[in-house]
């Protein structure tokens, strides 16, 4: 039982910045014992996502002593791990968040203390600039303070090991043990911030060269035949997304006034996340109907993700991240084809992403990889196959619409993809043809896939595990939902995969995360899995329709085999789970 005045006690020997101090020493003499235990019943755990978190005072949230503790042990995990380390250095990243600039400097100002080469960029930049610069300086190790797109309460810390790739395990192991071994914060006072590197010229000069020679472009006509709109959604993106166009000599997007320029309040979005639909892009459509523009192109606040809408018969459509993603493959490959590259070519696609870019692969003759979910995993795949097996990386992807184009850094980048978008909305133009018509030929090439990706809102971890167990059934699991049968189970939390000789999986298996796959007689493809970062439960639902068969139909099946599966499987209304607001 924690004892939560010791560790209130504890924390004010410790923390020395006034704001923070003051709340706790307000809870104590309030003795608010249900916000204290909010704050030290449990202290924040450093995973393969590093740490993220509410903005306040406590060992479960996000602060400066926290932030201290964190890089006190990266330091001594990368001294201990990494050959060379002091001399290869650190390269420190931040975002347009409430402290974001606080904590990179507190993070720069450890590493100084153990005598590392730091490179600290002295402003605000987007997540795949530090992930780029970590490969392109060839450091030790990178930190990117962000939240993403979470809530602006929240903030993150974001760390990438010397391959340039977020840390899997069981390095993410081994820096949480230094964590807590030596969380007795350093004394900084006469460390002096000034010796810090500022790469941010250096390194944006490099990502621009690098992405021309990287990711496939267009060379646009003096009169181009479409106009497209561009939001930072109150985040860091505007800038960088701007010079790209400039590199690329491609038109500067019309932006958004009112979400142009960082803001951490991110006042005019409930959620700073254009994946929660066109309530988002409101705005962007606003901005794109007034300016004769008919294709949007969003970033999220630390420009890592991306997302595109267009402009359809029926209004505003906004792509899924799996049908940006078939764009996304499509053209990269017949640029790679058209360009008489012989190097064999590859693709990489996270378990819950569509299976189309394999379906492709299959057909065209290209390899494609499948991962566990995130980009920790993605990237490292991406990473070992290019330097071992010496293979031209085309694209790499996760359906919550994170890309990798090409192969000049290996976590996912909303810049890079915005370029490669805004150059296939110019050339379809030329074509006469949209994204939109062109998405549709590439389906009457390969087949359509339907899919139904969601989440319920589940704020109980009980619940999340007793829903799991309840699909298990004691070993004996379901094997027909209504009508469709069941071909097929891989559970990744208990390591079982049935489609397998040895019953083994070939992912990786984590007990700490809920993942049940189910493939159906059918080919239909349905993954229910606990969110790692959010009170989600998700589902990602999956239908390849044969070539010829009309896309309405393929729609029919699939949302009738997922009313039998999640009614069954998940019982929404009894167990309480709450859908996220329609549109």
């Amino acid at each position: 039982m924690v004892d939560l005045y010791e560790q209130a006690a504890l924390w004010l020997k410790w923390d020395k910045t006034p704001e923070t101090r003051k709340e706790i020493e307000d809870l104590v003499a309030s003795k608010n014992e249900e916000e204290l235990k909010k704050r030290f019943c449990k202290r924040i755990e450093f995973g393969t996502a590093g740490l993220r978190g509410k903005m306040c005072a406590g060992f479960n949230c996000m602060n400066n002593l926290i932030v201290q503790q964190a890089s006190q042990g990266l330091s001594l995990a990368v001294e201990e791990l990494v050959q060379n380390a002091h001399e290869k250095g650190v390269v420190i990243g931040y975002d347009g968040r409430y402290h974001s600039k606080e904590f990179a400097a507190i993070t720069a100002k450890v590493f100084l203390s153990k005598g590392f080469k730091t490179y600290l960029f002295s402003t605000l930049c987007p997540t795949p600039w530090t992930a780029f610069a970590v490969g392109y300086l060839k450091t030790a190790c990178g930190v990117m303070v962000t939240a993403s797109h979470n809530p602006k309460a929240d903030n993150g810390y974001k760390v990438y090991w010397e391959n340039g790739c977020q840390i899997v395990e069981p390095i993410d192991a081994k820096i949480a043990s230094k964590i807590h071994s030596n969380l007795e914060p350093w004394d900084l006072s006469n460390v002096d911030i000034s010796k810090v590197i500022d790469p941010l010229a250096d390194v944006s000069a490099e990502y621009y060269k690098q992405m021309m020679l990287t990711v496939p472009h267009f060379v646009c006509p003096e009169q181009p035949k479409v106009k497209y709109v561009y939001t930072a959604m109150h985040g860091v993106g505007s800038r960088y997304v701007q010079d790209a166009f400039k590199a690329a000599k491609l038109p500067q997007p019309i932006l958004v006034p009112l979400q142009n320029e960082p803001d951490p309040e991110f006042p005019t979005v409930p959620f700073p996340n254009p994946e929660e639909g066109k309530g988002a892009l409101k705005c962007s459509i606003e901005v794109a109907e007034a300016n004769g523009a008919t294709v949007i192109i969003a970033n999220d606040p630390d420009a890592d993700r991306l997302s595109v809408a267009v402009k359809s018969g029926n209004g505003w459509r906004q792509f899924t991240g799996n049908e940006m993603a078939n764009l996304i493959a499509d053209w990269t490959y017949n640029k790679y084809i058209a360009s008489g590259d012989k190097t064999p070519a590859f693709m990489v696609r996270s378990t819950v992403s569509s299976s189309f870019i394999s379906k492709m692969g299959e057909v065209e003759g290209f390899d494609t990889y499948e991962t566990l979910t995130g980009f920790k995993w993605i990237g490292n795949k991406a990473k070992e196959i290019v330097d071992t097996q010496h293979k031209k990386l085309l694209m790499a992807y996760e359906e919550a619409i994170g890309f990798v184009i090409g192969n000049m850094s290996y976590d996912k980048d909303g810049v890079r993809a915005a370029v490669c978008f805004a150059a296939m909305a110019l050339e379809y133009a030329e074509q006469g043809i949209t994204l939109e018509d062109r998405l549709n030929q590439v389906y009457e090439k390969y087949g359509y896939f339907a899919s139904n990706n969601k989440y319920y809102f589940c704020y109980d971890p009980k619940l999340m595990e007793k829903i799991f167990n309840k699909m298990r059934n004691n070993g004996q699991y379901y094997w027909k939902f209504g009508k469709y049968a069941v071909k097929s189970i891989r559970d990744l939390t208990v390591g079982i995969d049935t489609a397998q000789p040895d019953k083994n999986p070939l992912l990786p298996v984590s007990a700490s995360t809920q993942m049940i796959t189910y493939t159906f007689e059918n080919g239909c493809k349905a993954t229910l899995r606990g969110s790692g970062t959010e009170p989600k439960l998700k589902y990602y639902i999956e239908l390849p329709g044969k070539k010829g068969v009309k896309p309405e139909d393929v729609i029919a099946e699939l949302m009738d085999l997922s009313h039998e599966l999640l009614q069954a499987s998940l019982e929404p209304e009894k167990n309480g789970l709450v859908p996220p607001k329609a549109e």
